[in-house]
């Protein structure tokens, strides 16, 4: 056998599951098509932050990753829910989840995925028993039942107990193993850039709503001597192509506007990048020999800080089936516990988070009111705003 596990995917998810697997002793192969851009102003820089939940930041610990991260996190101690759905772009309901109502820790900690990038893969440097092959992709999977044969874009036929797919929506491996999925497609797209601003943020994450989808805004440490955020900015793709177009300056007004002026005028601090919004799952997590893992198993909207956080939740149930019983590693036994663990929770955040986006897009004014109830009787109850919060977390409802 030439490794124990080979990931397919070199994004944040694949190269935290390579430190995670070769910290617990396992040999590993992580290899992704292009090398990690890890630098803020270089072409193709993911721009985007992730904000790590709790479980997601005691997972990052036991992988030995945290203690590197740590000094460039920024704290987030309060989620605030703003609807401006309104007939002007104004506030009209501000209700902020605190952390401290359920916890001593903040929610999570916002770093930029540039960085990430950065760190994961100098981290990766440093570690006998992982290999990282950046500019290496993975081009054809055969599998029996004792192991697993990848085929690489550079020739070589790779052996391994475990193959994981951290390798993408259009996950290369996925469809290898003949995975189907099912596929939201919703109609818009997300602007990514970051942002400085004259009022400080105050480590609270802003998601504000109007039409098209949530304007949210994530702390960032602080830009050149001001306040900085990162913004992410759903709107319906025709839209969100026109805000792109548009020079600097008439953007920066357009974003201060969408904004509500929360944090007073906003600046570009950064390019902008356009993605697709869409919601997926695969049609099973495991195949033989193979597990699917972050967005080649499942996609969702940018709502809430789910999409990353569940991708750690994928690793850290494999990592813990490998460690517990690692002669079993890559067999039916142990796959079959995965995707009992991972799929119904995958399932109901993905449905959730779908229902929230459509609510979040809502355009007519009787439904944006009817938006506005909701959140402000939903709040109002303490055990269910504690719920709320809890289950955003990573806890099971």
């Amino acid at each position: 056998m030439d490794y124990d596990i080979l990931i397919s995917g070199g994004g944040i998810a694949g190269l935290t599951a390579a430190a995670a697997f070769g910290n617990a002793g396992f040999s590993v192969l992580c290899v992704d098509p292009a090398p990690p851009v890890t630098e803020r102003e270089a072409q193709g820089a993911d721009l985007r932050s992730t904000a790590f939940l709790q479980p997601a930041q005691a997972f990052l610990a036991e992988a030995g990753l945290w203690e590197r991260l740590a000094p460039h996190a920024m704290p987030l101690q309060v989620m605030r829910i703003v609807d401006a759905g309104g007939e002007l772009p104004e506030p009209r309901i501000v209700k902020d989840f605190d952390s401290a109502e359920i916890s001593e820790l903040p929610f999570g900690w916002n770093l930029p995925n540039w960085l990430l990038r950065r760190e994961l893969s100098a981290h990766l440097q440093g570690m006998e028993r992982v290999t990282f092959l950046p500019g290496t992709a993975t081009t054809a999977l055969f599998t029996r039942e004792a192991e697993a044969r990848v085929t690489l874009s550079d020739g070589r036929r790779i052996r391994t107990r475990l193959v994981i797919a951290a390798d993408g929506r259009n996950s290369p491996m996925r469809q290898a193993a003949g995975i189907g999925v099912k596929t939201t497609r919703f109609g818009q797209k997300a602007l990514a850039f970051a942002t400085t601003h004259p009022i400080p943020h105050g480590n609270v994450s802003t998601e504000i709503h109007r039409t098209g989808g949530p304007f949210t805004l994530v702390p960032l440490p602080d830009f050149e001597g001001r306040p900085s955020s990162a913004v992410v900015w759903m709107e319906e793709g025709p839209k969100a192509e026109a805000l792109m177009a548009l020079d600097e300056e008439a953007f920066e007004a357009a974003m201060s506007e969408r904004s509500c002026h929360h944090f007073g005028p906003l600046k570009l601090a950064s390019r902008r990048t356009i993605w697709p919004i869409i919601a997926q799952h695969a049609e099973s997590l495991t195949g033989q020999r193979l597990a699917l893992v972050a967005e080649a198993a499942h996609v969702v909207p940018p709502i809430g800080a789910q999409g990353l956080n569940m991708s750690l939740a994928d690793m850290k149930v494999l990592h813990d089936l490998a460690v517990a019983r690692p002669e079993a590693l890559g067999e039916a036994s142990m796959l079959d516990a995965y995707a009992r663990k991972r799929m119904p929770d995958i399932r109901a955040r993905v449905a959730g988070i779908t229902a929230l986006n459509r609510a979040s897009m809502l355009s007519t004014p009787l439904l944006r009111d009817a938006r506005a109830t909701a959140l402000d009787a939903l709040y109002g109850v303490k055990s269910v705003r504690k719920t709320l919060m809890q289950m955003g977390l990573g806890a099971k409802g």
